[in-house]
């Protein structure tokens, strides 16, 4: 497989694990294989309740801090998809989400490069 091919495959398995997961799926996915990188970026996460949260402070921090215990409890998860998907073991994961844009990156850091 290309790695254009791998890079859909995983954009297509967090489309999947944020719709069966999270309850919802983005409205896009990219994904881009860099060395010992892989960068996800997902457009549109919010949910409606979520964007209303976002006009207050209190609501934007509530966000991130919630959206930051979902994915850390399906991290194992979402390492194994990758794991399988690249054949190189995940060894971290790390993830923010903008409450001005309504869009996430999840950086998941290889064992070693992609080739």
């Amino acid at each position: 497989m290309t790695k254009g091919q791998i890079e859909g495959q995983i954009s297509e398995a967090i489309i999947k694990f944020e719709k069966e997961y999270m309850g919802r799926g983005p409205v896009e996915t990219r994904t881009f294989i860099i060395e010992d990188l892989v960068v996800v970026r997902l457009k549109g996460v919010l949910t409606p309740a979520e964007e209303q949260l976002t006009k207050t402070k209190d609501g934007a921090e509530l966000i991130k801090r919630t959206r930051a215990l979902l994915i850390e409890e399906g991290k194992t998860l979402l390492s194994e998809m990758i794991n399988k998907i690249t054949g190189i073991k995940v060894i971290s994961l790390h993830t923010d989400v903008s409450t001005k844009t309504g869009e996430r990156i999840i950086v998941f850091t290889l064992e070693k490069k992609f080739e």
